[in-house]
């Protein structure tokens, strides 16, 4: 239990430390919270200071949520042991008290957990939702939280019940880290409607 909880702490307080924000300032001298959508993470890294500090903050994002997963497990922690600490990354991420407790929306934390978890499969898992979303519309929300919900299938296909928590309190976080940006419904891209439109015709 006292190892449980040393790593879940660790993974709250190497979740919360804002790499994206800060690879903003270094390369682009750009608080990343002004541009875009306001989010501190590595999309808006990438907007603000290009691939060279966009590139640093996603791995730094992905490896913060690798890092106390892979750790834990080489400990010789197991099944619901590592539900808290799969999800804690994301939770610091999403709440940092770095920025006030108004964090990012944890999806390189929440991957790089998984890829402690599952490895690299958790790219086309994910994918397998995400990518036909990002595809026919283009509300990025509904596309990130389609591939949450690829991953809840596959935990509840092949995992055990502790996976199926980790998936859907994952899924349920994920949500709420884009609660505002769900409230829009997915919008078709127009290359979709135009299809449709040319069959009404």
């Amino acid at each position: 239990m006292t190892a449980v909880l040393l790593w879940t702490l660790t993974g709250f307080l190497l979740g919360s430390i804002p790499f994206s924000l800060l690879m903003g300032k270094l390369f682009a001298h750009t608080d990343i919270r002004t541009v875009g959508d306001g989010n501190p993470g590595g999309a808006n890294a990438i907007k603000a200071g290009g691939l060279k500090a966009g590139i640093p903050a996603i791995i730094l994002d992905i490896g913060k949520g690798f890092l106390p997963v892979y750790l834990a497990r080489r400990y010789g922690l197991t099944d619901w042991s590592l539900v808290p600490i799969c999800l804690a990354p994301a939770l610091g991420h999403a709440v940092s008290p770095f920025l006030r407790f108004r964090g990012g929306k944890a999806l390189g934390a929440t991957g790089g957990a998984w890829i402690g978890l599952i490895g690299l499969w958790v790219f086309p898992i994910y994918g397998l939702l995400a990518v036909p979303f990002t595809v026919f519309q283009s509300e990025d929300a509904w596309s990130a939280n389609a591939g949450m919900i690829a991953l809840l299938g596959y935990a509840v296909m092949f995992g055990e019940p502790w996976m199926v928590a980790l998936a859907a309190l994952n899924a349920i976080l994920i949500a709420w880290t884009h609660r505002r940006d769900l409230v829009r419904p997915p919008q078709l891209r127009t290359w979709v409607t135009h299809i449709f439109s040319g069959r009404g015709a």
